[in-house]
């Protein structure tokens, strides 16, 4: 029984690092990437991050070594996917081995947890699988580590349980729910074995783990609402509708006979299930029917029911607190990785309802019937999974990202000595939303051996949508007005401010401005909005010009020199946006 169940975890893990080296960066691994590169491993600055809501130092410090390993290389962060996803897939195993036995049916919940199509989005996608293979491993392990508390007494499964769901913890959030699903399973142990008084068995039982978990959590609390803003709030009634339908008789329920099968992409967002309508009514009849039997066929196991279902409108409630928003689209919820963690609550759920003791109906089917059908469930199962799993890696590979990076790492290493000016990644990469994250310096920051990004340069390029470098233009929106200092125009000198009128105000933005000196000797100019952080811009002795970033707006710029050293002669100049030529 044991072979059979690890052979198919060798099988699940080697389709997965099929997928998994297969890949490539996308959207939020650039900002775990921009990050680790612009801050030391053990800062606070990285590791207490606010990121659009997540408390993760965990995932933040595993971007920081693969970086360190292989500054923008994928195959630290495939590894990093694969060595999670096997952790998980054994810590399942286990959890199902405890509940089951050594059973040929412990196969059919292991089966569904390593190959459900629900998990592969998250699994795929570095920056969720950083957030969801740790929740999976440690929703299984920690259930597994109640029930042989409770079996054995031995306090050291409840400091494994423990240890296990502070590391969740620095991952993701959600794994909040780590006890309170180990307590369920242990509780609905009790309560299919028809053991008295299954809740106050399971406090009792397992005390010792309850009582460190709640103090690990309450630490936890405070940190996480110390650190991050909330996301939470109220959605309109038409949002929560839209997105609990879309989430589950599109998302999730297909997900379990195998579905989606189809999933459609519009980039740069990522993939989102798309199952054809007969796959929904048949997700749905599937469950209902599985309900029937199982509450008609098996004792005790509608609180099981009750149980998942719980979990799965908790993981949809906070899904749609979160995440509403004027621009929401109800395909959000199809992206299935929201709802990547309740495999392993299906799992043990379908584990509790095999466990459970049959009831004497009178109409037993014959077992050779009852073999033959779990089969042909498997094996359609399989099926359906393995067309979902090889569309999903089609519609995956689609993802420009990474020969973006690949010509940009090669442009930025082929000239060292020029620098670049500071300016967002193609919208095809990170859409402005992700600013200041979406900013070359911020997502090429680990890249050694490259062109100084910053905030000037003598020279103005940019990158293309293909991530080459190419020449560029300043397109103007605003006019530095010439100064009416005879034969200097606006006079800057050491202790002194010089003002740059414009010829109409510009509004608060990230602009480049031009500007055209005349330097008496080497030195430094300071120039910015009043109120706004200024740049400092070096000059060269004689005629010159330079093109700085400046944030901010208003009617003038100011500059200044910020050197003992030399007088300079501002002339008129552009202010507005770099444009390739």
């Amino acid at each position: 029984m044991l072979a059979v169940a690890s052979a198919l975890v060798v099988i699940q893990v080697v389709v997965r690092a099929v997928i998994a080296f297969g890949g490539e960066f996308y959207w939020d691994d650039l900002i775990l990437l921009g990050r680790a590169g612009t801050h030391p491993v053990w800062s606070p600055e990285l590791l207490a991050h606010d990121h659009d809501g997540h408390l993760m130092p965990a995932a933040f410090a595993v971007a920081s070594l693969a970086t360190a390993v292989a500054p923008l290389q994928w195959w630290p962060a495939a590894l990093t996917l694969v060595v999670g996803q096997l952790l998980a897939s054994l810590a399942v195993l286990r959890v199902l081995w405890l509940l089951l036995g050594p059973r040929r049916a412990l196969w059919g919940p292991l089966l569904f947890y390593l190959f459900t199509p629900l998990t592969l989005p998250a699994f795929a996608w570095w920056a969720a699988g950083l957030n969801a293979l740790p929740l999976q491993a440690a929703l299984a392990w920690v259930a597994g580590d109640a029930l042989l508390l409770a079996r054995t007494g031995r306090r050291r499964y409840a400091v494994t349980g423990v240890l296990v769901t502070a590391t969740a913890l620095l991952f993701f959030e959600k794994s909040v729910l780590v006890p309170c699903v180990a307590f369920a399973t242990l509780a609905l142990v009790y309560r299919v074995d028809g053991a008295p008084a299954p809740l106050r068995r399971a406090w009792r039982q397992a005390r010792p783990l309850w009582l460190l978990s709640a103090v690990v959590v309450a630490v936890w609390t405070v940190s996480y609402t110390t650190l991050v803003a909330s996301r939470f709030g109220v959605p309109p009634r038409s949002m929560v509708d839209g997105l609990t339908h879309h989430g589950l008789s599109y998302g999730l329920v297909p997900t379990l006979i195998g579905g989606p099968w189809r999933w459609e992409r519009w980039n740069p967002s990522p993939p989102w299930a798309d199952p054809p309508p007969v796959l929904v009514v048949a997700g749905w009849s599937v469950v209902a029917l599985a309900l029937v039997w199982s509450v008609r066929r098996r004792h005790r196991t509608g609180a099981v029911w009750v149980a998942a279902a719980a979990y799965i409108a908790a993981s949809l409630t906070a899904m749609i607190m979160t995440r509403f928003g004027s621009e929401t689209t109800y395909e959000l919820a199809q992206t299935l990785r929201y709802f990547a963690d309740s495999s392993v609550v299906v799992a043990i759920g379908a584990a509790l309802v095999i466990r459970a003791p049959a009831r004497d109906t009178g109409t037993g089917v014959p077992a050779r019937a009852r073999t033959v059908g779990a089969a042909l469930c498997a094996a359609g199962f399989t099926a359906g999974s393995a067309i979902s799993t090889v569309t999903f890696a089609h519609s995956w590979a689609d993802n420009p990202t990474g020969d973006y990076l690949a010509h940009a790492k090669a442009a930025l290493t082929a000239h060292p000595e020029v620098p670049v000016l500071d300016h967002p990644v193609s919208v095809w990469v990170l859409l402005p939303v992700t600013y200041p994250h979406n900013l070359a310096g911020s997502v090429f920051s680990a890249l050694p051996g490259r062109s100084e990004i910053g905030a000037h340069t003598t020279q103005l390029r940019v990158f293309d949508d293909r991530g080459d470098l190419v020449p560029a233009e300043l397109f103007p929106t605003r006019i530095v007005e010439p100064g009416d200092v005879p034969d200097c125009g606006h006079a800057a000198r050491p202790g002194t401010v010089a003002v740059l009128p414009l010829d109409e105000p510009a509004g608060d933005w990230e602009w480049t401005v031009q500007i055209n000196y005349r330097a008496s000797a080497d030195g430094a100019l300071e120039v910015g909005f009043p109120g706004w952080p200024a740049v400092t811009v070096p000059v060269t002795a004689g005629l010159g010009t330079v093109y700085a970033r400046v944030d901010g707006g208003g009617a003038a710029l100011r500059a200044r020199v910020t050197t003992a050293e030399p007088a300079v002669c501002l002339g008129g100049g552009m202010l507005g946006v770099v444009v390739p030529s």
